[in-house]
């Protein structure tokens, strides 16, 4: 695909310094850059490749001054981060429109439906009952069990599983290996010192624009639903229990983990390797450092919390470096009580 520095310029609602019509036909980074290319520059310490590069077109932003004589286009936007991952989405949305079909073999159910424009891989299931919108792609060996509605525009990666009931909204992503709607951990201690399984009745309701990772599970509540709601990004390797609500717009990273009937607001921010007991309530516009561990309700909105527990994030920091000072101390004391 090619196109202008102008039509980018148009799409993305910038301006042009330079040659509007010199071509493009690729993404590269701005270190990486030769004719043909387009990239963008938004960290500063990467500026002194924007005097190297060999890129027809680079995304600045509007406020960006020139200190040295360039042979790239400037395309002049608010935010080139965002504009550049604007062009990302544009891009993989004309390769996936492009991916239509069906391949063979595949097997769907009896009274599913499925809209147009979608596409479904080879060795992909799906159960009876199901709802699924155009647009969808189902990549081979996707597994969706019966009573599923799946919105349109949505994309389940190779090796997806969805069980039974659950509900999936527009646009979502599902990527390689994730389970949504596996049974929730749940079992009732017998007096013989065994266990007997609570059944997991509910579903998983993901709302419009989730993004679920690679291999993160996602349980179906123990009644009712397990809820992740609209425009939440949730990493790789992330297990969410049953029962638990996720708000709008939070972003969690990798090998976090939140026990069942947990809820996280909208807004928050969550780090690698968290963990959250069941049962707390987590503020609008939290934000958890890395490791951390949230073991009570976080009441107070834009909270930023750090440590095992968690505490707040400054105070931490404190905390820390007397910590480090510990064995010093240690020394100091022991010195004392010898002239004592």
């Amino acid at each position: 695909m090619e196109f202008t520095v102008q039509q980018i310029a148009d799409l993305l609602q910038g301006q042009v310094e330079g040659d509007g019509n010199a071509k493009v036909n690729r993404l590269a980074k701005i270190e990486e850059g030769t004719s043909g290319a387009l990239s963008f520059l938004s960290n500063a310490k990467y500026e002194h490749y924007l005097y190297t590069t060999g890129a027809t077109a680079v995304i600045v932003s509007k406020t960006l001054g020139i200190k040295q004589p360039i042979s790239a286009n400037l395309i002049r936007v608010e935010d080139p981060y965002s504009s550049f991952s604007t062009l990302l989405e544009v891009y993989q949305q004309a390769v996936a429109a492009a991916r239509q079909g069906v391949e063979e073999p595949c097997f769907i159910g009896e009274n599913s439906t499925i809209g147009n424009r979608h596409y479904r891989g080879a060795f992909s299931y799906i159960g009876k009952n199901c709802k699924i919108g155009s647009g969808v792609h189902i990549y081979p060996q996707v597994y969706i069990g019966d009573n599923v509605t799946i919105g349109d525009n949505t994309v389940l990666f190779a090796g997806a599983k969805v069980y039974a009931d659950c509900v999936i909204g527009n646009s979502c992503t599902i990527h390689a290996g994730a389970v949504i709607g596996s049974d929730g951990f749940g079992f009732a201690p017998q007096k013989d010192g065994s266990y007997k399984a609570i059944p997991q009745t509910g579903n998983v309701v993901l709302e419009d624009n989730v993004r679920i990772g690679a291999n993160t599970t996602v349980d179906c509540a123990t009644m009712g639903s397990t809820i992740i709601r609209t425009g939440t990004k949730i990493d790789n390797l992330v297990q969410v229990a049953h029962n638990v609500e996720i708000g709008r717009h939070t972003v969690i990273a990798a090998q976090t983990a939140f026990a069942g009937s947990s809820k996280v607001g909208n807004y928050c921010t969550i780090a690698g390797q968290v963990g959250v007991v069941g049962h707390v309530s987590i503020a609008d516009k939290t934000i958890v450092g890395a490791k951390s561990g949230i073991s009570k309700n976080i009441k107070e909105e834009g909270t930023f919390v750090q440590g095992a527990p968690a505490f707040d994030y400054k105070q931490n920091l404190r905390a820390m470096a007397v910590f480090r000072k510990l064995p010093e101390l240690q020394k100091q004391v022991d010195e004392l009580r010898e002239k004592l």
